[in-house]
């Protein structure tokens, strides 16, 4: 009688430590999120807006150098000044959900906030809490009007604040660095209500590879990267020309 053999996957060595590692870093992770959770609470709603976004600050710090975890590594890299006196609209591609704890601790100066789905404004612990109470514009994508609305609040708030609005046009991740094309409706939208903003490319490059498939495995060993490039003003372009002009100035060096 033939004997049945089965065919069993041989992991390398490297994935195997990827494995150990996302373990560790994941069980971190979660452990942050709702330690933070627990102190944004507090910190929101006794010592009041301030006080909440030190304690994200704080959240995102960890998040990112918990990828010490993985052996992984981040650099910032700010090619060009970035002007004190204007509000600021940062335009990134986006390749992972890390790309945003790397923002908003990077350019934790500028208090960058988002626009995210609306699914995500609740349920994720420290996550949706942030999203909630910290100004986020969080959109229905089936919803024009509703969408535009809350962009509209977010860039009256941001400039109010003095805070920056960080968008991704691509509208989804590439988890390469092959770049989609940029949708210039969310910079139509902010550029009318903040008139006086400056446009800063945000490259980030390598967070696709740190995580290509989700969460689960992480890859280790990776050096991720944002660059902020050269300020456009977008009061002399259209704001078709102005997502064209990120877009170039980010593939020139994600895609090299």
């Amino acid at each position: 009688m033939p004997i049945l053999q089965v065919a069993i996957p041989q992991l390398s060595m490297k994935r195997i430590v990827d494995y150990i590692l996302s373990v560790i870093y994941l069980l971190y992770f979660g452990m942050c999120l709702v330690v933070f959770h627990v102190a944004q609470v507090v910190a929101f709603n006794v010592f009041g807006r301030e006080a909440h976004q030190k304690t994200v600050n704080a959240l995102n710090a960890c998040l990112c150098y918990g990828w010490l975890l993985t052996g992984s590594t981040i650099t910032y890299r700010q090619l060009y000044e970035i002007p004190k006196d204007k509000a600021i609209i940062f335009v990134a591609n986006h390749q992972s959900t890390f790309d945003i704890p790397g923002m908003i601790w990077l350019l934790r100066k500028y208090t960058p906030l988002f626009v995210s789905k609306k699914e995500l404004g609740k349920g994720i612990p420290s996550i949706s809490y942030n999203l909630r109470v910290g100004g986020a514009a969080l959109i229905d994508r089936k919803d024009r009007t509703q969408a535009l609305k809350e962009i509209i609040r977010l860039g009256k708030y941001a400039s109010e604040n003095k805070f920056s609005v960080a968008i991704f046009p691509e509208g989804t991740r590439s988890r390469t660095n092959k770049l989609k094309t940029f949708s210039a409706g969310g910079i139509s939208t902010l550029t009318r209500v903040m008139p006086n903003a400056v446009i800063i490319p945000i490259a980030v490059q390598n967070t696709g590879k740190f995580n290509p498939t989700g969460f689960f495995p992480l890859i280790s060993f990776t050096h991720m990267t944002w660059t902020s490039l050269a300020p456009i003003d977008p009061s002399n372009k259209t704001p078709e020309e102005v997502a064209a002009v990120c877009e170039d100035a980010i593939r020139q060096l994600v895609e090299s």
